[in-house]
């Protein structure tokens, strides 16, 4: 295993179910950190590659359902397993409203625990894809002059060139230039792809 594998955490403050939790864990090959209390989990550096986190609902000192909302305060956002010996149904649907991945009951079957696991780690993964993706088209809209971050929402509103061109009281030929300038800056391949840019920007919804 790399530092680049992806992370299985666990939060239970009692060490024999710690123990259980993360041979079942690396037996199917993952990496896996065990914490006996939610701030050993805190001051803990944690690298930056797909993880979630598998949290007993009571810890001593702490409820876990009450952590899952410190750390969304925190802004760390990471998924979540609960499991629990003492769960009822408010107390999963709070859970899951809150965006857990799954809430399961001991005693669980471990292929539960080992799918909720692949679940929530594809689930992570998504979410850096998307929030890598997006940090790119910002580096690119930065790059844009301020002309070009004008022609931007009016051309993604679907105004013409000669449209453009009136709204801001340039020539059409140099709309046309500021078009394809910003088009090849902000590396789309049609008028199209640049629209769900612009979409995932929050272009024209939001200023720029």
């Amino acid at each position: 295993m790399s530092e680049l594998d992806p992370i299985v955490f666990v939060i239970d403050d009692e060490s024999s179910v710690r123990d259980a939790l993360g041979s079942l864990i690396r037996s199917v090959g993952l990496r896996c950190e065990l914490f006996g209390s939610a701030q050993e989990f805190l001051q803990k550096r944690r690298s930056e590659v797909p993880s979630c986190l598998i949290l007993d609902v009571r810890l001593h000192g702490r409820n876990g359902l009450d952590f899952q909302r410190e750390l969304a305060e925190k802004n760390i956002h990471i998924p979540i397993i609960f499991i629990t010996a003492h769960g009822d149904i408010p107390m999963s649907v709070r859970a899951m409203k809150a965006g857990a991945v799954e809430f399961l009951t001991k005693p669980f079957r471990d292929q539960d625990l080992l799918d909720a696991i692949q679940l929530a780690l594809e689930r992570d993964r998504a979410t850096r894809r998307q929030e890598s993706e997006l940090a790119s088209l910002h580096q690119r809209l930065e790059s844009l002059t301020p002309r070009e971050r004008e022609v931007l929402p009016l051309l993604v509103s679907g105004l013409l060139n000669k449209q453009i061109a009136g709204e801001i009281g340039i020539s059409i030929a140099a709309v046309k230039v500021h078009r394809s300038q910003l088009i090849r800056k902000m590396g789309a391949n049609s008028l199209a792809d640049l629209v769900r840019m612009a979409e995932k920007l929050g272009i024209p919804g939001n200023a720029i």
